[in-house]
């Protein structure tokens, strides 16, 4: 899931500096709430990718000790 997370925060990140290019264009259209969405997006990808590392760390740990089959 880790590359999920990591390619959604890339998703983010890009959409988000489109957006700053695009700020002036943003702000003559009363957009300004995209590259705020996009911020947004990004910053709560990062305690999801957390949560995935932490997750697989502990799979991994568990699959050495023989505790649980990998699939």
């Amino acid at each position: 899931m880790v590359p999920f997370a990591a390619a959604g925060m890339i998703i983010w990140a890009v959409a988000g500096v489109a957006c700053l290019l695009a700020r002036d264009w943003l702000a003559a259209n009363d957009r300004t709430d995209w590259l705020w969405t996009c911020l947004a997006g990004f910053l709560i990808g990062l305690p999801g990718l957390a949560v995935m590392l932490r997750h697989d760390a502990h799979r991994r740990r568990r699959v050495a000790d023989g505790r649980q089959p990998e699939n």
